[in-house]
């Protein structure tokens, strides 16, 4: 279980998130919306250890890894799959998978998985037959694919998505979100932050609405998929500025 309290974290001396309070238990799938700029990908960089919190609390299954740095957060269990993708345009798929292959210690049965090339090779099919190519050759959703990979090769207890699905085809989108399903079933805790709430409501059990660091709006996805007027009434106050 991941878990959030009074979560704190900006920019420069500029506060971005204000006292956070979330929590995602294994196996589930909880989402973030909100517009551009309301703390979404700050929200992620702080959990995954790419940023410092100045106030509140990151718990990982009751550990308390608040401030660690990235490389200790990654090896504690929480994975990250960053907006943009991010990969190694000259390395090949391959080599991507390699490197990111980190098995779990001796003696951890935290892991509610344990992920290796050739079973991220049996979710991924298409990267199969794109082992011999570069970053640069495979097209968007490839590098999404190659990008979920290498979380996963962490063997994650949490997986943390922000805007995955920004980007892709709509057929490349579903293919996202059942991915997310079929993670959530293995036992993994998934975060997703996406602006759209379509997304959200497509895949997760719980959702919270972002809006300039505050959380305004916290809802079952059984509730939105049901009746989605309270989360569209509170993105369009959020655009509005009302």
């Amino acid at each position: 279980m991941l878990e959030l309290t009074g979560l704190t974290a900006g920019y420069h001396g500029g506060t971005v998130l204000h006292g956070l309070d979330l929590s995602v238990p294994a196996g589930t799938v909880h989402a973030v919306v909100g517009h551009n700029g309301a703390g979404k990908t700050t929200l992620v960089h702080t959990v995954a250890g790419l940023m410092r919190p100045s106030a509140g609390t990151v718990r990982l299954d009751g550990r308390d890894v608040t401030g660690q740095p990235a490389h200790r957060i990654a090896r504690a269990g929480i994975g990250l799959v960053p907006q943009g993708r991010r990969v190694f345009a000259g390395l090949t798929v391959d080599e991507h998978l390699r490197l990111s292959h980190r098995p779990p210690r001796r003696g951890d049965t935290t892991r509610p998985s344990v992920w290796t090339p050739a079973r991220v090779l049996e979710l991924l099919p298409r990267l199969g037959e794109r082992r011999g190519n570069r970053g640069t050759d495979l097209s968007g959703g490839e590098q999404q694919m190659l990008a979920l990979a290498r979380a996963l090769l962490g063997s994650p207890r949490v997986l943390l998505l922000d805007e995955p699905t920004e980007g892709l085809a709509p057929v490349l989108v579903r293919q996202i979100d059942a991915l997310v399903t079929t993670l959530a079933a293995e036992g993994i805790a998934v975060l997703l932050v996406s602006p759209s709430p379509a997304r959200a409501v497509a895949c997760a059990r719980t959702l919270t609405v972002l809006t300039s660091g505050r959380m305004t709006l916290r809802l079952s996805g059984e509730d939105a998929r049901a009746d989605a007027t309270a989360l569209h009434a509170a993105l369009e106050l959020t655009a509005t500025g009302a």
